[in-house]
């Protein structure tokens, strides 16, 4: 079983992250929510906390391993929480989960449909299954729930001094590891760079090369 992988990221897209450890290359499933943050990271060091399973093939007659990685303990937890909701398997469970971990449990949490039905694959009465199953179930991963930010009509999340696709970076941020005030300055000098108009991944990306200088 393999608990955590560290290694070199060659690439991340389509929800598979590349990463290069030694001699080897892991191919990794990766949750829709950290693609942004993994594509700034391409050629670094990464980490991963990893949940190993088996994937079924041809209706069952053959089984693949499979790798899928996590920012954290806890993102790895609450996907699995998030997959004992019946019809929620581990594939659909990483295209869904296309925002922060923490800001799904809240919106959970708050009996929010419609907010979870904003994220891909889940309908109205996949929304539904999913309150009535996990309600109760998500209390530790709310927490940190885009640093405790409140949620706005529609599931999204309201943040402070930054909005738009700059508010999107900083979470991404922040779900990095990065404490907020840094994530702020970070993203404010890479708005500075990068113009108003850029893409949260972009801003991502930019906040990430400048960390060191700040």
């Amino acid at each position: 079983m393999i608990a955590s992988i560290e290694g070199e990221l060659l690439s991340a897209e389509e929800g598979t992250a590349l990463l290069q450890v030694g001699a080897l290359t892991y191919e990794i499933l990766v949750p829709a929510a950290d693609l942004a943050a993994l594509a700034g990271q391409r050629g670094a060091t990464v980490r991963f906390v990893t949940l190993h399973y088996l994937e079924g093939q041809g209706q069952g007659s053959s089984f693949w391993p499979r790798l899928i990685g996590f920012r954290s303990a806890e993102d790895r937890d609450f996907f699995e929480l998030f997959t004992t909701v019946k019809g929620i398997g581990v594939r659909r469970a990483l295209r869904a989960l296309q925002r922060p971990f923490a800001e799904v449990a809240t919106a959970i949490a708050r009996r929010d449909e419609k907010a979870l039905t904003a994220l891909p694959e889940v309908g109205k009465k996949m929304a539904e299954s999913i309150v009535v199953e996990l309600k109760d179930k998500v209390a530790r991963f709310t927490a940190s729930a885009s640093g405790g930010m409140p949620m706005v009509a529609g599931g999204g999340v309201a943040t402070v001094s930054l909005a738009g696709a700059a508010g999107d970076a900083v979470i991404v941020l922040v779900q990095l590891g990065e404490p907020r005030p840094l994530a702020e300055r970070l993203v404010e000098r890479a708005l500075q760079v990068e113009g108003g108009k850029a893409e949260a991944q972009v801003l991502v990306a930019a906040a990430l090369r400048m960390r060191g200088s700040v």
